[in-house]
């Protein structure tokens, strides 16, 4: 029998429908698969080319935990020039992507029964990293019309004696809800007041839209960055998902606590793919833009594709590279013993109906909702969204 660790928390929702479309295409269906949340481009060549001279270089031992220097010192030049964040190296840990670097945050930071405020909807992991840390999910809703965006009012509501920390994911997985600099504001004067840390994951802050600038809760002064730790990774901007190096900055004391622990875990990331990302970080912005400007247009086509959806609406994500439309229910179609009631239902009807595979909302906590990610090439969006449109106006018993 598993531990009561384990039977608390569930599999990654997000992972297993990736999981089952692949399954689907190697049985030779053509599915058009928007639940994958990893960028279509590849590892930019001299990001490979750095691996590969890793290893012809025999750079394949153990390395310090808290990851090479040359990486550290890199991470901390990068917020030093692009955000006026004056983090030294030891405020720097390398670890073995993101994911990791979020677990060891709860873990640093959460003492058993503590509450971890979990702003909704969310990506999959936070709440059960939570609980696996002992703490308590405390869930506050965020309004579409709202952009998703969590509101000082509702964050103050949420707040109780045993609440410990915020998470802020900026740009946002699922909703792609960016906060300005405005509305970071008193939400940091909050936390700041009541003593609260923040866990800022920012894995998409390099993939902005329509001119916006990035802002991290960070930025907003001494006090907030005193209780601030930072998330981020080469995963999704530079398409290295697979190479699983992430990075956390913070407080040293923090960061020290984490790389205890990463100690007697991972040990460290790997050391071929900490080259690699040091070459990433490398590369100057003009090699970035591109693909951010592909996946704009991208964002673009998908939203002209699934206003034509009846009973959908979506907000206008301002970064990542997802769209998370809400999905009304609708009537019993050809083959269907019942009404396409939620999130679940749909994407289980695509899937079947229309071998487009979109992620459930209910695994971010909202199941009147549908995730879909745009990393895939325009010609698959447009194709995937005629698919959508026939079979949804087939469910409804009307000509697509």
């Amino acid at each position: 029998m598993p531990s009561s660790r384990v039977r608390a928390i569930g599999f990654s929702s997000t992972l297993a429908i990736a999981e089952l479309a692949r399954q689907l295409r190697e049985q030779g269906t053509d599915v058009i698969d928007f639940s994958a949340g990893q960028p279509d481009f590849p590892t930019p060549e001299a990001v490979k080319l750095a691996g590969k001279r890793a290893i012809d270089e025999n750079r394949t031992g153990y390395t310090a935990t808290a990851g090479i220097a040359e990486l550290r010192a890199a991470i901390a030049t990068r917020f030093r020039a692009e955000r006026g964040l004056d983090y030294p190296s030891e405020a720097v840990l390398v670890s073995c992507g993101a994911k990791a670097s979020l677990f060891l945050a709860f873990q640093a930071l959460l003492e058993p029964g503590d509450e971890a405020i979990v702003p909704v909807p969310y990506w999959t992991s936070y709440p059960e990293q939570v609980k696996l840390a002992g703490g308590r999910p405390v869930f506050v809703r965020c309004r579409a019309e709202r952009g998703f965006r969590l509101e000082p009012q509702e964050l103050a509501r949420a707040i109780t004696p045993r609440t410990r920390l915020v998470i802020l994911n900026s740009p946002a997985n699922p909703t792609g809800a960016s906060y300005r600099r405005e509305e970071l504001a008193p939400l940091a004067e909050l936390c700041v007041e009541r003593g609260l840390w923040v866990v800022a994951d920012e894995i998409y802050s390099k993939l902005v839209y329509d001119g916006e600038r990035f802002c991290g809760i960070a930025d907003l002064g001494a006090a907030i960055r005193s209780r601030t730790v930072i998330v981020d990774g080469v995963s999704k901007t530079y398409s290295m998902t697979g190479w699983r190096i992430g990075f956390a900055v913070g407080p040293s004391e923090v960061i020290a606590g984490m790389t205890k622990l990463q100690s007697h875990s991972t040990s460290h990331a790997t050391s071929i793919a900490q080259w690699a990302a040091l070459a990433a970080l490398a590369l100057p912005d003009d090699e970035i833009r591109p693909r951010v400007d592909e996946f704009r247009r991208r964002r673009d086509e998908l939203l002209r594709g699934l206003a034509q959806v009846p009973g959908w609406s979506c907000t206008v994500p301002e970064g990542s590279f997802y769209l998370f439309p809400a999905v009304a229910e609708g009537p019993a179609g050809p083959g269907r013993p019942g009404a396409l009631r939620d999130g679940d239902a749909v994407a289980r009807y695509l899937l079947e109906h229309a071998a487009v595979a979109v992620v459930p909302g209910a695994a971010f906590g909202a199941p009147g909702h549908v995730r879909l990610s745009y990393a895939v090439s325009l010609e698959r969006v447009r194709e995937g969204v005629a698919r959508i449109a026939r079979a949804m106006a087939a469910a409804r018993g009307a000509d697509p």
